[in-house]
């Protein structure tokens, strides 16, 4: 089946997402958020997130096939993020796909959520990228990975020990006021600063680290470097504290990629997940990657965040592959290792 219709279901936190695919056409996506009910406390609560998932995710899927318009019964089969992510937020996703598939006797495919952000580029690039190293970087994941089969061959190269980037976003901007989501409010307020102001740590990248873990991130010393400043320094810029935090950050993660690629030999680079939306990120990625002979492809920042049309696109591109669904009823993975792309 060359264009498969394919619904996908993403529930992995805070974000009801539904996508439908034809393809690698995108006809639907609708995305119900519930940032606004975390935002007073600071960061996600997964109780929360769960409640949110169960009102939105009829209306959603109903918004999602008027949108597309389609009928369910034309759909080749249905996709949904099994893992990683908030446990109760996963099993409203992955019992509601259970059971529309079922109800529509259709083939139903749990794939993993890393994997899927990967997969959404297939959604905006006709040419194939593969192989191709992926920069994952999001508000619980930081990953470099090897991706030879998108659908079958993932190779996780390095992650975060601490916090991932996006977490580390959030948490500096509670401590500056700045208000939840982070990444956007940082990215903004940091474009009428100066990213040399203050030179913050760069987190994994002493000859000792690029020796044991050349691939792997730490966010967590550059927090803390950052909460001390504002700490001793009151009258701080917030600007410029916003521009040197960012930029420690993005520094570090193309640090990393452009090793990774260097040393696979690989002049491919894919950077998704939320994290890929900062506008410092994508500037910085476009003058290394031009400098290196890398290619660079990046979703649309509307793709970068958690969405169906992800899930989609990888339910598709299994289909098209000619992968066996997932078997039988199934339980979410708040766990799921990169490397099992599907269950």
């Amino acid at each position: 089946m060359s264009e498969p219709l394919v619904l996908g279901i993403e529930t992995s936190c805070d974000e009801t997402a539904i996508g439908i695919v034809r393809g690698r056409t995108l006809l639907a996506n609708v995305i119900a958020s519930s940032v606004e009910e975390h935002a007073r406390f600071g960061g996600v609560v997964p109780e929360i997130a769960s409640r949110a998932h169960l009102e939105a995710i009829l209306p959603s899927i109903e918004s999602a096939v008027k949108e597309a318009k389609i009928s369910l019964n034309d759909i080749d089969a249905v996709a949904v993020t099994a893992g990683p992510g908030l446990i109760g937020a996963l099993l409203v996703g992955v019992a509601s796909a259970n059971g529309l598939a079922l109800g529509l006797g259709k083939p139903l495919y749990g794939v993993n959520h890393l994997a899927a952000h990967v997969s959404v580029d297939f959604l905006t690039h006709l040419q194939p990228i593969e192989p191709t190293i992926a920069l994952l970087v999001s508000g619980g994941h930081s990953s470099l990975l090897q991706v030879d089969d998108i659908t079958s061959s993932i190779t996780k190269l390095g992650a975060t020990m601490d916090d991932a980037a996006g977490e580390a976003f959030d948490k500096i901007s509670r401590i500056m006021g700045l208000g939840f989501p982070g990444g956007p409010a940082i990215d903004r307020i940091a474009q009428s600063g100066d990213a040399k102001a203050i030179d913050f740590p760069r987190g994994l990248t002493q000859a000792a680290d690029w020796q044991t873990r050349p691939y792997d991130f730490s966010f967590s010393g550059l927090k803390s470097a950052v909460a001390r400043y504002l700490e001793v320094t009151p009258d701080y810029a917030k600007a410029d504290v916003a521009a040197s935090f960012q930029e420690s950050i993005v520094d570090v993660l193309m640090l990393k990629a452009i090793a990774a690629c260097t040393a696979t030999g690989i002049n491919s680079l894919v950077i998704a997940g939320g994290v890929a939306a900062n506008s410092r990120l994508r500037a910085v990625a476009q003058e290394r990657c031009a400098k290196a002979g890398i290619s660079l492809r990046i979703p649309s920042p509307g793709l970068c965040t958690d969405n169906g049309a992800m899930v989609a696109a990888l339910g598709s591109l299994m289909v098209t592959a000619g992968r066996a669904p997932t078997e039988g009823a199934f339980d979410a993975s708040s766990s799921l290792q990169v490397e099992q792309v599907s269950l």
